[in-house]
């Protein structure tokens, strides 16, 4: 059970005593659990994979690292959701990812390498998508190179327990370092499953990873567009092996999509394989006017459909 209370439960704010309530919105925490569900079935076939996510999601240096991360972002920064609903979310958006290019035959660096296999790919990008933001638990400003620091013991912990031999070892490891530290793409990532960890952290939008800041005060645009965020769906694209959908209640979440998601893509080796579409959804209220209606992802911008 988590000691730290910041999202969970109601507590005193540092220094006033005023009674300050923070809660998971429902959708945004069954949406974790389904998350789960997928991460289980899409590592099926990839034993150490799959076993690498028992391993760390039972952890408690994990729950630690991400309840620590969320008491710093959304507590102290106002930031949203970074912690354990976050990690299994991104987590199974990152094997929908790997699924869809894996089918595609598209190219993977940690096979291209010679490093290992497609379960070897795979566990690299779950090792990496895991692990992206415990940093945050030490400080948001550097937060890529504290997560390597943090990710080190655990990785070594963890991957005697998968490789016999202790080259492979090493490459593994630098392979989920390099994921870490290029998450937030700066600098940019160079490894396919690098990219995947990138793009698959910035599809993480929906309004419920942005109610926790929202509740505690936060309105600008970033809040307001996030909050315009209703689902985001990763399935095989007619264009490209991957397409994410984005589904919008207003046209204000465009701002959200082009910040989050796309300054992401598009400096990955991943652009080639992957399409943006966002859309508004119809609410039936004369009211409330739709700027536009669909866009797409076109030469590196979004495009109007």
């Amino acid at each position: 059970m988590s000691r730290i209370r910041i999202v969970h439960h109601d507590h005193d704010r540092a220094g006033d005593g005023a009674r300050l309530k923070v809660s998971l919105p429902d959708d945004y925490t069954e949406l974790a659990r389904r998350a789960d569900a997928t991460i289980r079935a899409l590592t099926a076939p990839h034993p150490r994979t799959a076993r690498l996510y028992d391993l760390l999601i039972s952890d408690p240096r994990m729950g630690a690292h991400w309840n620590l991360s969320n008491y710093t972002t959304v507590g102290k920064l106002n930031y949203n959701d970074h912690g354990p609903i976050h990690a299994r979310v991104v987590t199974a958006a990152t094997m929908q990812i790997m699924t869809l290019l894996t089918e595609a035959n598209v190219p993977m660096d940690v096979i291209v390498s010679g490093a290992g296999e497609v379960d070897d790919s795979f566990l690299v990008a779950l090792g990496g998508i895991m692990l992206h933001d415990i940093g945050n638990s030490i400080h948001r400003a550097g937060h890529e190179m504290i997560g390597m620091m943090l990710a080190q013991p655990i990785l070594a912990d963890y991957l005697p327990l998968l490789y016999d031999d202790r080259e492979q070892q090493q490459l593994i490891h630098n392979f989920i370092l390099s994921a870490i530290h290029t998450h937030d793409v700066n600098p940019a990532p160079l490894f396919m499953e690098g990219a995947v960890v990138a793009v698959a952290d910035g599809s993480d939008m929906t309004k419920g990873r942005a109610r926790m800041p929202f509740d505690l005060g936060k309105i600008d645009i970033h809040a307001v567009s996030a909050l315009a965020i209703e689902e985001v769906n990763i399935r095989r694209g007619e264009d490209a092996p991957v397409e994410i959908e984005v589904l919008m209640s207003n046209s204000a979440g465009i701002f959200q999509v082009e910040e989050t998601l796309v300054r992401k893509l598009l400096v990955t080796p991943l652009k080639s394989y992957v399409t943006v579409k966002a859309s508004t959804i119809e609410a039936g209220n004369d009211c409330d006017k739709r700027i536009l209606h669909s866009v797409t992802l076109r030469n590196g911008r979004l495009t109007p459909l």
